[in-house]
């Protein structure tokens, strides 16, 4: 199988460095969070490393700060957006794991009940 490249420049490099509008709502030297522009519920937010990591599998030691940071800032903006029923958080990796754009992003969902994860197929 041929060797993934890493990417050099994304649409999320561009929102970081604030070249392309979005709504952020949290910026600081690891991570910045901003709301997806195609919101799957009602409270779809991005939290991403600003440093350009294309998908999970690419996360080495050298990027536990940023993805600790990841998770306090979900947590932060779960609480500003009155998530206290629950929210789910998502990441997707590569392909067949649903990711679309490689700069590694969580998704914070919520606003109303998401079901399960995945459903079961029939047949």
């Amino acid at each position: 199988m041929p060797e993934e490249k890493q990417p050099e420049e994304t649409i999320f490099s561009k929102i970081v460095r604030r070249e392309i509008p979005a709504d952020i709502l949290y910026q600081d030297e690891l991570v910045t969070a901003f709301r997806d522009i195609h919101p799957q519920a009602p409270t779809h937010i991005l939290i991403i490393p600003n440093e350009l990591v294309a998908t999970a599998a690419d996360v080495g030691s050298e990027h536990e700060a940023a993805l600790g940071r990841m998770f306090t800032v979900a947590r932060k903006i779960a609480e500003q957006e009155g998530l206290e029923r629950g929210y789910r958080l998502l990441v997707n990796c590569k392909e067949h794991g649903g990711q679309e754009v490689y700069h590694l992003h969580m998704h914070l969902l919520g606003g109303r009940p998401l079901g399960p994860m995945l459903t079961r197929q029939q047949g």
